[in-house]
């Protein structure tokens, strides 16, 4: 039996046409990558407007047309070829470059798989020159009329291979994915005037703007515009400059997350996760946060060579480069008051250009105050107008006799007194507690310490159990709500405060001092008798891979046989908590997780899990006492706008905001000043 020939494979060398084909796979995915290559041409020529025009999705037609350097007729023809550019002058220059483009294929590909015309015009020529390819045949070169700069027109993209033709969306799928390559090279180039046009109507019009916020405003609208918060940073070396938004605007996915490294778009995934650790506490889970940053660094740290598209780069030092943006971010978000703002926010500071407040009545300011107070106690009360009246004589008396108190005794009633703090306990029980009347020490014994006690605090005031309505419970600082909301004031406003997320944030940053930072264990309570909990093989074993994790917050594990755990000890601020319930809750949290966690990422979980259990709950009623020691701990630990999972803990509502929605500013005023 005579045994088959093989014809063996031949290696034959591809024809520089199907070369740029296959270079053009990879190079040119749809319309968007042909904008995005020749806008980073007519950027890296120095040109200082640029306009793009795109019909039917840009798959029908593609023009840019730019004022940079142009080329000449003997250049063109090159420019065309595989692999010639001008922008690598010699070959250590490809080990830091300091342009968009490098690799000189783009033209070549694309004008393989389309029918392409540059004309281009120097400044010292008198008439332009003009070059076709029709996919991928060169014609010469031929005179013609253009200005300075250069006009690339691609038409029939991929006319002549109809498979990657048949892959392509809808002209609206792809009109979107060139605006987005559009935003990228117009954020990253403010200095140079963009112009985009569709289907000959005009889609945007940016001049060349000084102020970066604009060219974003301009992309994002007010929205985002709003709730910049300007970053900059510069370690001789590595310079982060650009804007964050508010935790409060924040997306399902990381697409607005626009980085910049020496004017070119990246995306790196090292610098996302500085991202998300730098708002980790701040937004809730599964939210990504909106960031417009530009970083600069000499180019022969950064490798730009590694990705097809040059989305990607390769940092030499990438760990300080990591460092540098999340300490960037998080020194910012420490001194900086992140509580979620009502309304408008606030363009300036305008304390000192406040004019004095002019009184309506013809008389002293102080006096005004105190006959007003008299006129609401009089409504209150229904008292004899002579009783309660202040004359403007008695009102501008320093003596204290006035209904307001004298100026230093109110002062003194809203300085928080942070040396000492009393330990926050929440009210024990369901029902509310009785608040009988009781003065304060620092205020005085007058009748002026009497007009400060909220009407429900008076002895007048029947208690909760005799008329079966809730009362607020009240303190200097502020007053309960609902036994759900805190609500108090500073100098520019009001302020409503979630008191479980505030309580959850204090818990939080107290255990985290003591065991993170200190290295400490949280206090345990040994239980008399053991409890013994029955789990799954894979909860069993995730319980005994972090027998030391746990013991760090307190909890002590031990196995008991067969599929049975038993918890030895508890942490002592869960001590209305069921031990297994929470051994449980812990657990699914691990196991939900996919991969295996960092022990310091598992236990700033397991820290947070314990301070939101351990935390005053919606609907638990608090003692005056008890606002008073919350309120005050704001003050004294980070982040406190915001709970561990990323809820806001309060929300601010500025007077000119108040006074706007009660229409006090007049239709002609701003909303803010």
């Amino acid at each position: 039996m005579e045994a088959t020939a093989k014809t063996l494979p031949t290696i034959r060398q591809l024809p520089p046409n199907l070369i740029n084909q296959i270079a053009a796979g990879e190079v040119i995915e749809r319309p968007a990558s042909v904008v995005k290559e020749l806008l980073e041409n007519s950027v890296d020529a120095g040109a200082t407007r640029i306009e793009v025009s795109i019909v039917g999705g840009g798959t029908e037609m593609i023009r840019i047309s730019d004022n940079g350097c142009g080329m000449t007729a003997e250049q063109l023809p090159l420019a065309l070829a595989s692999h010639a550019t001008s922008k690598l002058p010699t070959d250590e220059d490809l080990f830091h470059v300091s342009t968009l483009g490098f690799r000189g294929e783009a033209l070549a590909s694309i004008g393989s798989v389309s029918q392409l015309t540059i004309r281009s015009r120097t400044d010292g020529e008198t008439a332009g020159n003009e070059i076709r390819v029709r996919g991928g045949v060169i014609d010469p070169p031929q005179p013609c009329g253009c200005p300075v700069g250069t006009v690339m027109e691609v038409r029939n993209l991929f006319f002549n291979t109809p498979v990657r033709h048949r892959f392509l969306k809808t002209a609206q799928t792809e009109k979107g994915h060139i605006v987005e390559a559009f935003t990228r090279i117009a954020l990253a180039n403010s200095h140079i005037h963009f112009v985009l046009n569709n289907n000959d109507k005009p889609l945007y019009d940016l001049p060349v703007t000084e102020r970066w916020s604009e060219r974003i405003a301009a992309f994002f609208g007010g929205e985002i515009a709003d709730a910049l918060i300007p970053i900059n940073s510069d370690d001789s070396q590595i310079h982060v400059q650009g804007y964050v938004c508010d935790p409060s605007v924040s997306r399902g996915n990381s697409r607005m997350q626009y980085l910049f490294l020496n004017s070119r778009h990246i995306r790196d995934r090292s610098l996302q996760h500085a991202l998300g650790e730098a708002y980790r506490g701040l937004l809730m889970v599964g939210r990504h946060p909106v960031c417009f940053l530009r970083m600069s660094m000499p180019p022969e740290l950064i490798d730009v060579n590694v990705h097809p598209t040059k989305l990607e780069v390769r940092f030499t030092d990438g760990g300080r480069v990591y460092s540098r943006l999340l300490q960037t971010l998080r020194h910012h978000f420490l001194t900086t008051d992140m509580t979620q703002r009502v309304g408008p926010a606030p363009v300036a500071d305008d304390a000192d250009l406040t004019p004095a407040p002019r009184s309506e009545l013809g008389m002293p300011v102080r006096a005004e105050q105190a006959h007003r107070q008299s006129v609401i106690e009089w409504a209150r009360t229904g008292n004899n107008p002579s009783d309660v009246f202040v004359s403007p004589a008695r009102g501008d008396d320093s003596s204290g006799g006035s209904a307001m108190g004298s100026a230093p005794d109110v002062a003194a009633r809203s300085i928080p007194s942070f040396g000492s703090v009393p330990s926050f306990q929440p009210f024990p029980g369901g029902g509310s507690p009785a608040m009988p009347h009781q003065a304060s020490p620092t205020a005085t014994t007058d009748s002026a310490s009497d007009e400060n006690v909220a009407p429900w605090d008076g002895p007048q005031a029947a208690s909760p159990e005799d008329s079966g309505v809730d009362h607020p419970a009240v303190c200097h600082l502020g007053f309960q709500v609902h036994n759900r909301y805190l609500v108090t004031q500073d100098e520019k406003g009001m302020v409503v405060i979630d008191q479980h997320a505030l309580h959850e944030r204090v818990l939080y940053e107290r255990v985290k001092t003591k065991v993170l930072e200190s290295g400490q264990s949280l206090e345990s309570q040994g239980l008399l008798v053991p409890e013994p909990v029955s789990m799954t093989p894979a909860e069993r074993t995730a319980v005994l891979d972090h027998q030391e994790t746990l013991a760090q917050i307190g909890m002590e594990i031990a196995e008991f046989g067969g599929d049975t755990i038993v918890i030895r000890s508890y942490p002592a601020m869960l001590k209305n908590k069921p031990p297994a319930d929470m051994l449980r809750t812990l657990m699914e949290s691990v196991l939900g997780g996919g991969e295996k966690p960092e022990p310091i990422e598992l236990l700033n979980h397991l820290l947070s899990t314990i301070a939101c259990k351990a935390a005053v709950k919606a609907g638990d009623p608090l003692r005056p006492e008890e606002i008073r020691a919350l309120l005050e701990q704001r003050d004294l630990y980070n982040d406190t706008h915001h709970c561990p999972h990323g809820r806001p803990t309060a929300l601010f509502f500025s007077r000119d905001e108040l006074d706007r929605m009660f229409g006090r500013l007049g239709p002609r005023a701003r909303t803010t000043k």
